[in-house]
């Protein structure tokens, strides 16, 4: 029972999450399908349609209007809230937010860390925040809110890429977290803070960072094999291998792999980066093979979500932030989920402690 492994704690007609196979399903869709093909607002419109059934030009229009109206929490954004990392500042902006379970609330919710993550970023940095342009596109505007300047086709298709990829997963941490919040009807608001609160620790939402301090720790090709060997016989974790569901390769990893692909292509991808994070890869994954032959270890989503956010341009501590700007879609249809088809989450516990006299 430890970890619930195993254990079926939701029907859900939202994702499938296939360990054996590799497969992620969204709504019908497998990943594959999705993403690069899928803007976030059409992804959002997919798995929002119980909660909000708009026809996407509406659903986007109305994301662009709620960004706006996030914006104005900014204004909130003190030297004491500065001071904290990216991920607890975006935590405490999202709580000023109104809490219930109408649409409007739902969208705004959707729109905010778009909005908050980049402000943060910028105003730790001592610069000021950008204000949502609502007529832009989701990915777009929170890309042109981070660095001032419009971003590329690429770079847009590959935040799009990332944003639909990390969308939604099964009953992981974070989302159960949602689920347990959503079924005592607390809010829309609350069930996503609660989720958040989950996100930040380091075995969830806070891994890909450290991937990128493994590469730097490498620094070239030809240091990697003796590097990752080194780690290995220290008993080490390489960082962005193995996944607790995935018995084979994360999917996600191969959607990611290719949005950097087409980036790199297009001029914006670092291209040393990318040849070391290669060799990595291959050399990780053979060193793997031969110390753990029982464990099937591949690479995971966190390998490739640190070099497309690095290459993006978001700063190592900011990703777990850009993470939940995609995860809290998923976060809202669960909860709906939960509100509408679920009842209140009470699971019993086995008492194992000193018998009464």
């Amino acid at each position: 029972m430890s970890g619930l492994d195993d254990f079926i704690a939701a029907e859900t007609s939202l994702s499938e999450v296939d360990g054996a196979r590799g497969r992620l399903v969204i709504r019908g869709h497998t990943l594959d399908d999705l993403a690069g093909r899928t803007s976030f607002e059409a992804l959002l419109s997919l798995l929002l349609a119980d909660l909000a059934p708009l026809p996407a030009g509406e659903l986007k229009s109305r994301l662009g209007l709620a960004r706006s109206r996030a914006f104005a929490e900014i204004a909130h954004l003190d030297p004491d809230l500065l001071r904290l990392s990216i991920t607890e500042a975006l935590r405490a902006l999202m709580a000023r937010l109104p809490d219930g379970e109408e649409v409007d609330i739902a969208i705004l919710l959707a729109a905010a860390p778009a909005v908050f993550v980049p402000a943060i970023i910028r105003r730790q940095a001592g610069r000021e925040a950008i204000a949502p342009d609502p007529a832009k596109g989701h990915a777009e505007d929170m890309l042109f809110m981070l660095s001032g300047e419009t971003p590329s086709p690429a770079q847009i298709a590959a935040l799009d890429t990332y944003l639909v990829t990390v969308s939604d997963h099964g009953l992981n941490a974070s989302t159960f977290a949602a689920r347990v919040v959503a079924s005592t009807r607390a809010g829309y608001t609350s069930a996503v803070l609660a989720a958040l609160g989950a996100l930040k620790g380091p075995l969830h939402g806070g891994a890909p960072g450290p991937v990128l301090d493994m590469l730097d720790a490498i620094g070239s090709p030809d240091h990697a094999e003796a590097w990752l060997s080194a780690a290995l016989a220290r008993g080490e974790r390489l960082m962005g291998f193995g996944h607790r569901i995935y018995r084979v390769r994360d999917p996600r990893a191969d959607a990611l792999k290719s949005a950097l692909a087409r980036l790199g292509a297009a001029g914006g991808m670092n291209a040393a980066r990318l040849a070391l994070a290669e060799t990595v890869e291959r050399d990780a994954l053979a060193l793997l093979r031969l110390a753990k032959p029982d464990r099937p270890l591949e690479t995971n989503v966190e390998f490739f979500t640190a070099l497309l956010l690095e290459a993006l341009g978001f700063p190592r501590d900011a990703f777990t932030g850009v993470f939940a700007t995609g995860r809290v879609a998923g976060w809202l249809a669960h909860s709906h989920e939960q509100i509408t088809n679920g009842r209140l989450i009470r699971p019993q516990s086995l008492y194992v402690g000193p018998k009464a006299a």
